[in-house]
């Protein structure tokens, strides 16, 4: 079955229609629905498991999920601390029944140094200063920070409001709080923020688990490349030409190359996930306490203004990519936020009768492109259940959807990672997992438009049922060879964990 994916079909070729630069060359979960624009410290971006490929990890996982979208550099002279009012969580299945059996927890805790903060004596008075530093930071826990910020991490084994919960600890003393690097304010104030974001990556005891894993929340640079303007304004993109010669590969502007996030990671091994099958499936969301006071007259310190109180109330969830962008409806969105996987039947319509193609003849003038296969089988294995004999759980259940890693698919070194994944017969990438190089935009942008029912054949090779078929493919082999001209390859990306690149700095 797999063997029929690593066909000459499939490799990168240019297409001469417009639609090589589609709507599903979105951000890939930066503010898509309502309620999260107004709360983006809990507006979950993009989210990654894959088997860790860095020298001496094998046998680990690592995992991914990205907070805080479209951060400006410069965005002082608060920049992007996390919401200690908030919950951050990181959801495994390992038994196929679309419901968490490990949860791992994040909360901070956002203080100001010695509790009412760096003071300067101005005229024989001592007065609070107005920045989160007060000089060079060179190491973590530095005197000159003003702003410390630090996090606790809880695994939930079972339910993940009614399990069984122990912290994680530091391998070295034992603590169960750890420090989180400032953002990266500039160069004068931090002239090798590399260094000193290293000095953040934690060593951890897992309970519950014989091996040690990593630790690091922290900003990074946005890994995800897309031409986010062009795209939302009805593909507003040059001529078809322009996609048409093989130059304009990687062409479009990568517009939010200049952007950082916030990066909770990840390193287990992989017998710390599993439960007696190889695959597993994962989910980020973000929960904010059900009611919120604020106070008119608040007295000093960080968000004094601000009283949180009730049961957590989720309002961030992310699995695949691009889903709640550019899948469900707009007045279902905020539903799907707040929805569990188990639940995920009520949103089977627009998977099975997505409107996505329809939306892209009307964008593009370009009546007739869209698949016919109705319902859309080979949307709902890719993206709902998994890939039989790639990423598939044997118990599993339909209609909910996840990431899905076969952890014991072995990785694929980052030089010869092939950034379509599966589409290109590495097995070690999207949909099976997600590594940080995979153009999964490329890729969903291949399925949407009906590029897998052409992989798959009338003989159904890849157990999409009979309907999905080269006849219900307007596009035929040109499905197979859609692209958005922005180059996922060439984002700058670490060789180790937390693999994502340091952050751009405000000033250089």
């Amino acid at each position: 079955m797999l063997a029929s994916l690593r066909t000459p079909a499939l490799a990168m070729a240019p297409v001469a229609l417009a639609i090589g630069l589609l709507g599903g060359a979105h951000a890939s979960s930066h503010r898509e629905a309502p309620f999260i624009t107004t709360v983006p410290k809990v507006d979950a971006t993009d989210f990654y498991m894959f088997r860790s490929y860095a020298s001496g990890d094998d046998g680990y996982v690592t995992l991914l999920a990205n907070y805080l979208p479209l951060q400006d550099p410069y965005g002082g002279p608060n920049y992007f601390s996390l919401d200690p009012n908030a919950l951050y969580e990181i959801h495994v299945d390992n038994d196929g029944d679309n419901q968490e059996d490990l949860t791992f927890q994040f909360r901070f805790r956002n203080e100001l140094a010695g509790g009412d903060g760096v003071a300067l004596n101005i005229g024989g008075k001592d007065v609070a200063i107005p920045l989160i530093q007060a000089g060079q930071v060179t190491a973590p826990g530095a005197d000159t920070l003003n702003l410390r910020e630090s996090y606790s991490v809880t695994l939930v084994r079972g339910g993940s409001r009614k399990g069984t919960a122990r912290m994680l600890t530091n391998t070295s003393g034992g603590g169960t709080s750890f420090v989180k690097p400032v953002d990266h304010i500039g160069t004068k104030t931090l002239p090798d923020y590399a260094g000193y974001a290293a000095r953040h990556v934690h060593s951890v005891n897992i309970p519950g688990c014989t091996m040690p894993g990593k630790l690091f929340v922290g900003q990074r640079q946005d890994p995800f490349a897309v031409n986010l303007g062009a795209i939302f304004d009805l593909v507003n993109v040059p001529s078809a030409g322009f996609i048409i010669n093989p130059a304009n590969k990687g062409a479009a502007p990568n517009t939010i190359g200049d952007k950082n996030v916030t990066t909770l990671a990840l390193e287990v091994h992989k017998s710390c996930l599993t439960n007696g099958d190889d695959v597993i499936g994962a989910w980020t969301s973000a929960s904010l306490r059900q009611g919120r006071l604020l106070d008119g007259s608040p007295g000093s310190g960080l968000q004094a203004n601000e009283k949180a109180g009730g049961a957590w109330t989720q309002v961030s969830r992310l699995g695949m990519p691009l889903v709640n962008e550019v899948v469900i409806g707009l007045k279902d969105k905020d539903r799907f936020n707040a929805s569990r996987p188990a639940k995920d039947g009520q949103f089977a319509d627009y998977v099975t009768n997505p409107t996505l193609p329809a939306l892209l003849e009307i964008a593009l003038a370009s009546p007739n492109i869209a698949p016919t296969n109705f319902p859309r089988t080979d949307l709902v294995t890719t993206f709902l259940t998994g890939i039989k004999g790639v990423n598939q759980p044997r118990s599993g259940k339909a209609l909910s959807e996840m990431l899905r890693l076969n952890t014991a698919t072995p990785p694929v070194a980052f030089a010869q990672q092939k950034r379509l994944g599966v589409l290109e017969g590495d097995l070690a990438g999207y949909p099976n997992g997600r590594r940080p190089k995979d153009d999964v935009v490329d890729i969903s942008l291949v399925a949407v438009m009906g590029g897998l029912c052409m992989a798959n054949g009338t003989d159904d090779k890849l157990g999409f049922g009979r309907a999905c078929n080269p006849q219900a493919v307007p596009l035929k082999e040109n499905s197979l060879t859609l692209h958005d001209a922005v180059d996922q390859a060439v984002v700058p990306l670490l060789d180790r964990f937390p693999y994502l690149n340091t952050p751009l700095p405000g000033a250089k």
